[in-house]
């Protein structure tokens, strides 16, 4: 699995780019968030990649974010929803934008990406509930490990994206992880 690829930018032409590594130039597809955060060309580039085998093809995807590549395995994860649909939701919308859209339900958002209709829109707030908060892409205040652990703990056992940023908000400043995630649980189940 190739999960980075480091080295110069040789070419760009949308949505595809070639990273040349060590003597390899690879082709990789890239959202084009990704595309308009990259440098020129001949100059140093890192991507986070995915990298997909079916039974005609190779392809490598890029990003250029950790939230970036999560969303878009989060994305093909649904049933009807392959690489270029994914890609084509991250160019057309900031993963923080989509992480908004589920948590709010507005399949309006969505719908506005060319290739996505209501069907598959209503389909994508469904199966990213609870997968996709609002959080993601939001970069994390200093300090914020033990916030950050203790709302991952609290989805992990089953709440919402909702119902666990609430819970945080009850907790005192400096709260301990395993104290933490304790308050929250009797916070939550007093509710």
């Amino acid at each position: 699995m190739i999960g980075k690829l480091t080295g110069t930018l040789g070419e760009k032409n949308p949505p595809q780019v070639l990273v040349e590594c060590g003597g390899v130039g690879y082709e990789v597809f890239v959202p084009m968030s990704t595309y308009y955060n990259l440098p020129g060309r001949g100059e140093p580039v890192s991507l986070l990649t995915h990298f997909v085998v079916r039974e005609d093809a190779q392809i490598l995807y890029g990003f250029g974010s950790a939230p970036e590549r999560e969303a878009f395995r989060q994305l093909i994860k649904i049933s009807g929803v392959g690489p270029r649909t994914a890609l084509a939701v991250l160019s057309g919308m900031t993963v923080s934008d989509l992480a908004h859209a589920v948590t709010g339900q507005e399949p309006g958002r969505l719908v506005k990406v060319p290739g996505i209709g209501k069907k598959i829109a209503e389909r994508l707030l469904l199966e990213l509930k609870g997968k996709l908060g609002a959080d993601i892409g939001a970069p994390a205040a200093p300090g914020d490990d033990a916030q950050a652990d203790i709302l991952q703990a609290l989805v992990a056992l089953g709440y919402s994206d909702k119902e666990a940023a609430q819970a945080l908000k009850s907790l005192p400043a400096g709260v301990g992880v395993s104290e933490g995630i304790k308050l929250a649980l009797k916070s939550l189940s007093r509710g």
